[in-house]
């Protein structure tokens, strides 16, 4: 018999509620249409309040695939021999979920948010709010970090990297600065990378520094890359009938969903479909638009404020 706890669908224990709140839960779950004896993955462990959402909705005999490529993910697990934990980024969903003769599964969902744990710890220099290293791993074990890039990278990849990752109004001049500022000293606190480029800020600080910061976060972990790999897998592992529920933080990412989910694809159709042939998408749209927060739920939790869930299914 599964071993299992009282759970609270909203917090699966006081450090998980603190490590991050559950984005949308009900419309999550809802929107997967959970089968009870089912196999879901949480490709975003993080707290687990999702995932103990999920957990409730399953009987003895359902089961939980969570992966999580930060490795202090795991002090959240719940003691339920339902939940097999992967220590991987979701990128590598097919190869673990193999390893454990698993070929098909009747849920994904994927949280691609930063959880609040890695926001509210200086040392993971995630957040503008304090002093810490220009780090921003999800995963420690990589070598590349935010100091790496903006030391190393030259002047066009810079520039490139800003204006696409974080539309920023005036790469190319903060490309610029980065690069002469970097002769002077190495550039490896927070503190000292914002003192430095103070003088090419265009509008609210808080808001340039946080389009800043997110094109560097999306670099270091290649956190498109990641997840263009996790949707073209997931039609081949989705059972027919099964859905995937993926919420979104920003436009970069809310596209590449919208997009796959309607045309099977996330480039451009011009650069994978030359001669125009007429693409069948593997998975149905559920959510025709976008589900965002209530009003209640961004007044609770103001970093839920800009995510928007995005529910197909599996033809």
């Amino acid at each position: 018999m599964a071993k299992k706890e009282n759970f609270n669908p909203l917090i699966a224990n006081a450090e998980s509620a603190i490590y991050h709140v559950p984005v949308m839960l009900k419309e999550v779950l809802d929107g997967l249409n959970i089968d009870p004896s089912g196999i879901y993955v949480d490709c975003t462990f993080g707290g687990g309040g999702h995932s103990s959402g999920i957990l409730q909705r399953l009987n003895e005999s359902g089961r939980l695939f969570a992966f999580d490529q930060d490795a202090q993910a795991k002090q959240n697990l719940p003691n339920d021999n339902r939940v097999i934990f992967v220590p991987q980024n979701f990128r590598h969903l097919q190869r673990f979920l193999r390893l454990y003769k698993v070929t098909a599964v009747n849920g994904i969902l994927a949280d691609l948010g930063v959880s609040s744990h890695q926001f509210d710890e200086a040392e993971r220099g995630f957040s503008l709010r304090f002093d810490g290293p220009l780090d921003m791993r999800m995963n420690k074990e990589q070598s590349l970090t935010a100091a790496e890039i903006v030391n190393h990278y030259d002047e066009a990849r810079l520039h490139k990297l800003f204006e696409r990752y974080g539309e920023v109004t005036n790469a190319k001049t903060l490309a610029k600065k980065i690069v002469e500022e970097r002769k002077k000293q190495a550039l490896t606190t927070i503190r000292n990378f914002k003192n430095v480029l103070s003088s090419v800020v265009k509008g609210n600080p808080n808001k340039y520094f946080a389009q800043v910061f997110q094109s560097l976060r999306i670099e270091v972990n290649d956190e498109l890359g990641a997840l263009k790999e996790m949707l073209q897998q997931s039609p081949a592992l989705l059972k027919s009938g099964g859905r995937i529920a993926v919420i979104t933080f920003h436009s970069l990412e809310d596209r590449i969903v919208k997009n796959f989910y309607k045309k099977g694809i996330t480039e451009p159709i011009e650069d994978i479909n030359p001669f125009g042939q007429s693409i069948t998408p593997p998975l149905q749209v559920v959510t025709k638009k976008p589900i965002v927060p209530t009003e209640k739920e961004i007044k609770q939790n103001p970093r839920s404020r800009s995510a928007k869930l995005r529910i197909a299914e599996k033809l």
